[in-house]
């Protein structure tokens, strides 16, 4: 019985040897692709020497032919301690600048979340902000207006009026211009007065890719309020203006598209509108966003007409799959039918209402399921956003 004691603690014994035999060879091992670890200063100066000693060490022997590991080493750069325990926006201001010059991506997305630690919810740092990118040249704005755009004081009415005006100013660049309008994604609504006056650049031809970006500002925020409120339909006339009259194909498609984030029920009267876009809208890809928004609405009858109406005159056959897929989708088994009479007038769909007839017959209802079954006989790009 005198020799179970001494048995416990030989055992431990060993425990602890390999213990510290995984540590050590955890430690001492590398991988030949790993590398040295990044030293990078804040401002101007020499690696850190320990850093370099660590990157030194050679593996064992008897680890060099099997499997190894390493614990990651972090990237080092010296005076970042002290920066952060007296960082003012001034001083990261400047080490932004440093940082740049020195093309350290990984320093300047450090110091961009800092001064969004930095801002928080003061708006005369938020200003400072906007004031430094309308100031600075690239890379600098997008830089000081994505830590804006994070930081809660984005949302405060002065910092959003002085975006939206930076948005508008056609004496800036237009990256410089689409970096504000991105900057006001976070918000978490718009008053009508500034919905207007984004779309005003959405639909300003002179503008670019800042119209772009302000559609999708337009719509990202109706996502948002939404989630939020509920409330949609502001935001949607907005987009339907924009999607219906904009003279770029890029905003038209891109401003249909914004609802399918959120998929509200569309009301009746938007069936209109989306009805004629599809029917007279010169490019294919945007007839096809309009017959996927019209498939998620309150008045599926309404939607199955308005397909049909459009099916005729439309001779590109992806766009009239899309007719028929999005027709299903809006209506379910109340579509077949349509499908039906769409496989008839273009035998080319005939076999895709065998498919969807078949695939209802097993009981199921839900479309995502449904298209889930169903096998694709068409060689057209699906649009981003849509069941594929």
């Amino acid at each position: 019985m005198t020799s179970r004691p001494h048995f416990k603690v030989a055992l431990a014994g060993l425990v602890l040897l390999v213990a510290l035999g995984v540590v050590w060879w955890r430690g001492a091992a590398g991988t030949d692709d790993a590398g040295p670890p990044m030293h990078v200063a804040v401002m101007p100066s020499a690696p850190s020497a320990g850093a370099g000693n660590a990157s030194a060490v050679e593996p064992p022997p008897s680890a060099s032919t099997g499997p190894r590991e390493e614990i990651p080493m972090p990237g080092c750069w010296d005076g970042l301690a002290a920066l952060d325990r007296s960082a003012t926006m001034e001083s990261l201001h400047a080490a932004v600048a440093a940082a740049i010059q020195a093309r350290d991506t990984a320093l300047v997305a450090y110091l961009q979340e800092r001064l969004t630690e930095l801002v928080g919810q003061d708006p005369d740092r938020a200003l400072q902000l906007v004031d430094w990118a309308v100031k600075a040249a690239p890379p600098e704005p997008a830089i000081y207006l994505e830590a804006l755009k994070a930081a809660p004081a984005v949302r405060h009415p002065r910092v959003t009026e002085k975006l939206v005006s930076v948005a508008e100013d056609k004496s800036l660049a237009t990256p410089d211009r689409a970096s504000a309008l991105d900057a006001l994604e976070t918000q978490h609504r718009f008053t009508p007065e500034t919905r207007g006056r984004l779309k005003a650049i959405a639909m300003d031809d002179s503008a670019d890719s800042a119209a772009w970006v302000a559609t999708r500002t337009l719509g990202r925020v109706m996502k948002e309020d939404y989630e939020r409120t509920g409330t949609y339909a502001p935001y949607w006339k907005d987009l339907l203006d924009i999607g219906t009259t904009s003279d770029d194909t890029a905003v038209r498609l891109l401003a249909l598209e914004m609802p399918s984030y959120s998929d509200p029920l569309l009301d009746s009267d938007s069936i209109d509108a989306l009805a004629k876009v599809m029917r007279t809208d010169k490019e294919r890809d945007v007839r096809e966003m309009a017959a996927f928004r019209l498939a998620v609405t309150e008045d599926p009858k309404k939607a199955l007409e308005a397909y049909r109406a459009a099916f005729d005159g439309e001779h590109d056959l992806c766009v009239r799959w899309a007719f028929l897929r999005f027709a299903v989708r809006a209506a379910g088994a109340d579509a077949l039918p349509l499908v039906e009479e769409f496989a008839r007038k273009d035998p080319r769909l005939r076999q895709d209402a065998l498919d969807f007839k078949a695939l209802y017959a097993t009981g199921t209802t839900d479309f995502a399921r449904i298209w889930l079954g169903k096998k694709e006989h068409h060689d057209c790009v699906v649009e981003e956003g849509a069941p594929h």
